[in-house]
């Protein structure tokens, strides 16, 4: 087999922890190495890149310690490489556009972290790129692919609480430190870009084809300068409603809940369960609650291999592109509605 050879933009703390190990798994790829900004590509001056010069290869040097492959000296070099075929991208959001554009006009394939960019109109130009030169991309949305939510939409399909009638997302985190991507607008920063994502994601895939946002609505404090709560309804042609709500200066939540015409689903960690993790479900029929174990999984060693089945299947990479464009879509009519 054939392998192909995949780089990572910026030696990030996610791309040591959970992408490399993850990647090890998947057979149709090799790691080439770790690319490190340049001076121009901070945009610093010389005397100010010293220092996040030397903190950067020093987190690059743990992968190629750790993992092999090398050192790229500037994130274009690695784009522009011919010893590289595809990338993996886990830079700050308002960066994915750019990088993921320059990659894609290289020839290369690219794996970006959620949000694919920050815009509506920035994901249909990496779009029409990636089509026009038979490219894969993907968004990665990992808790897709986990075997819980299969396990979920079968409880679901088998009438056990009857007919859903409402389902409910939660997912928030407490405020992190100050200096995070997450809190800076120019970093593409908002809880709606992050954990809103997943909610949204989520409701996408329970509500269907026919699924559309019907309100929204941001909160935000004088302390930053992006959303830091925020809440959504969504409904299907059949009437079912899922409500939403997300935020980063919470109590963590992450729950789902099916409400059901004889019975109730609950759900937690079904959005960020790790791997080898076991979540808890609660099936309430009256007064009785019943507790089940959800299947553990590696959904990150799954999202790859999807990546890869896009790079060698153009039916996959058409769907791809269909199921990037859709997020994007439901995304960009929250900002709308929240206006």
């Amino acid at each position: 087999m054939n392998k192909y050879r995949i780089g990572i933009i910026c030696p990030s703390e996610i791309a040591f922890r959970r992408f490399l190990p993850s990647l090890q798994k998947v057979d149709e790829f090799e790691y080439a190495g770790v690319a490190i900004a340049s001076t121009e590509e901070w945009g610093l001056s010389s005397n100010g890149y010293t220092q996040i010069r030397e903190s950067e290869r020093a987190k690059a040097q743990k992968f190629i310690d750790t993992y092999g492959g090398k050192i790229y000296e500037g994130y274009e070099s690695m784009v522009t490489s011919a010893d590289i075929d595809a990338i993996y991208l886990p830079l700050p959001p308002s960066l994915h556009h750019k990088w993921a554009r320059l990659a894609l006009e290289n020839g290369k394939h690219a794996l970006v972290e959620k949000p694919f960019t920050t815009i509506l109109i920035d994901t249909e130009e990496l779009i029409c790129i990636a089509r026009n030169n038979s490219l894969a991309i993907h968004e990665d949305y990992m808790f897709v692919y986990h075997n819980q939510i299969k396990a979920i939409n079968d409880i679901i399909a088998s009438g056990e609480i009857g007919k859903v009638r409402h389902y409910r997302i939660q997912f928030g985190f407490p405020r992190r430190a100050a200096n995070d991507f997450r809190y800076k607008k120019a970093l593409g920063g908002g809880a709606l870009l992050d954990a809103g994502g997943y909610t949204i994601k989520y409701a996408s895939f329970l509500l269907g084809d026919t699924a559309k946002m019907v309100s929204a609505s941001s909160f935000y404090e004088d302390e930053w300068d992006v959303d830091i709560f925020g809440s959504a309804t969504m409904i299907n042609d059949e009437g079912v409603v899922a409500q939403l709500s997300f935020g980063m200066d919470n109590n963590y939540m992450c729950m789902v809940e099916a409400w059901g015409s004889t019975g109730t689903l609950t759900t937690g960690r079904v959005l960020t369960a790790p791997d080898g993790f076991e979540p808890d479900l609660i099936i309430r029929k009256g007064n009785d609650d019943e507790t089940r174990k959800l299947p553990s999984d590696e959904a990150f060693v799954k999202s790859i291999r999807r990546f890869a089945n896009c790079i060698n299947d153009a039916e996959a990479r058409k769907e791809n592109y269909d199921i990037i464009e859709r997020q994007a879509q439901y995304i960009d009519k929250f900002i709308t509605l929240s206006k």
